[in-house]
């Protein structure tokens, strides 16, 4: 085999593939996207407010109505909002405000559910409340509105309500409330990260979402660039330029120059999305940093990591790629292949199911035996290297058994594509592609 060849042939690949608009247009569209789903909320989210005109109705007859009258009215700054050990704070909760009216409670009640039902659809006020003896032995109130689809502002509402009803609860029975909320508050966990170079303090979503990202990576690498591989050589098949190459150079040369080729076109667009994503995530690390108590770092992102995803996705691509090359000389059209092309995909969206899992449990037995088994290393050991380093046994198996796969998979596969590559006509059965691997 010629190795000058195929890099001239990996060579025109690369070039001629990062100087297409499409390229480029997708090298920038996932980094805006990215910054759409990061950014865009946070800024929705702060200039974005929510106000109801609410109606409160105490039927308890015990002056709970204006104590909640007055914590809705104030936003919580009176401590209305702070959600009760256990529970999580509504998100949005900051953004929601109440203009209340509260409404002594009528004789007849009917009568006085039917005024406030038209007043509501008149839109004099956009909702009301009520509540009364049996509905606080029932630990529930009524909210009635025309849209009940306003989730987030009725999880606040609920919120908000339970913590004046918990406070009033507990004056009732002769407890001074602020010293059992100070006495039942919830503990923070001080969380430290165990180095060979020492512990150190540091945020567990962190190290969560740089796993997920690396993860993601290489998920999109794997799927964009193998089904490019399979199209680039239906592409070349079907106008008969394979004839003039295969002509110059062997096919096996030919194929090992489009993979290189295509891989230098991966690692060039993972290079600018990793530099547009630290760009994009700067402003919220630097937020980070001067929110977190002094003694809290950020996870640190080691060379070795940035080492072992390269190799990871070298390992992955080459694994992949060739066989989505041999689907592409072994057919003649995508949707002769596409049967057999979501088989590697099957690999790749797999490891998605048990992400959660392995980067919670990284040395579980479901992570270890998944990261030793090839079609799943790349992105499971990913997880596992991003999370937490595993032995170096387990690394040395994972890169050996990958190396002897794609070794199979490269023999395999070229075997096919140098038959394959000049075949035309009908497509070709399983049987008659098992055959092509034995021709000599």
């Amino acid at each position: 085999m010629r190795l000058e060849y195929a890099a001239i042939i990996g060579r025109r690949e690369y070039l001629a593939r990062i100087r297409t608009k499409g390229f480029w247009i997708a090298t920038v569209a996932l980094p805006t996207f990215i910054a759409a789903v990061v950014l865009g909320p946070s800024l929705l989210m702060s200039k974005t407010s929510t106000e109801q005109r609410l109606a409160v109705v105490d039927a308890t007859g015990s002056g709970l109505g204006a104590e909640l009258a007055a914590a809705l009215q104030a936003g919580g700054r009176e401590g209305g909002s702070r959600p009760r050990p256990g529970r999580r704070s509504a998100g949005g909760a900051g953004q929601v405000r109440f203009q209340v009216t509260l409404e002594p409670a009528a004789p007849d009640a009917a009568a006085q559910r039917r005024a406030l039902d038209e007043r509501a659809r008149r839109r004099e006020i956009g909702a009301w409340i009520w509540i009364g003896k049996d509905d606080l032995a029932a630990n529930r109130f009524e909210y009635h509105a025309e849209s009940l689809s306003n989730v987030i502002t009725q999880e606040v509402l609920k919120e908000r309500v339970s913590e004046v009803v918990g406070r009033w609860r507990l004056r009732q029975a002769g407890y001074d409330a602020a010293k059992v909320a100070a006495l039942v508050r919830p503990l923070e966990a001080r969380t430290v990260r165990i180095s060979a170079t020492g512990s150190r303090a540091e945020g567990g979503a962190g190290g969560f979402f740089l796993a997920f990202i690396l993860f993601f990576m290489l998920y999109m690498g794997l799927l964009l660039y193998g089904n490019q591989v399979m199209q680039g050589v239906l592409e070349e098949k079907g106008s008969r330029v394979i004839e003039v190459v295969t002509s110059a150079v062997k096919p096996t040369e030919l194929m090992l120059g489009k993979l290189g080729g295509i891989c230098l076109v991966a690692l060039t667009q993972m290079a600018i999305w990793a530099a547009a994503i630290v760009v994009v995530t700067t402003p919220g690390l630097l937020a980070a940093l001067v929110a977190m108590p002094a003694e809290t770092a950020l996870p640190a992102v080691p060379p070795v990591l940035w080492l072992n995803f390269f190799l990871l996705f070298l390992c992955g691509f080459f694994l992949f790629a060739t066989f989505y090359a041999m689907l592409g000389a072994a057919f003649n059209s995508v949707q002769e292949a596409q049967q057999l092309a979501a088989l590697p995909a099957i690999f790749v969206v797999a490891p998605v199911v048990f992400m959660v899992p392995i980067i919670n449990d990284p040395d579980s037995p479901l992570a270890v035996g998944l990261s030793l088994v090839p079609p799943f290393t790349p992105l499971v050991m990913m997880l596992r290297i991003a999370t937490r380093m595993p032995p170096p046994w387990q690394l040395v198996a994972a890169y050996a058994l990958s190396a002897a796969a794609i070794a199979v998979m490269t023999w395999f596969c070229a075997r096919v594509y140098r038959v394959g590559i000049l075949m035309y006509g009908k497509k070709p059965t399983l049987q008659e592609i098992w055959h092509w691997v034995h021709y000599t």
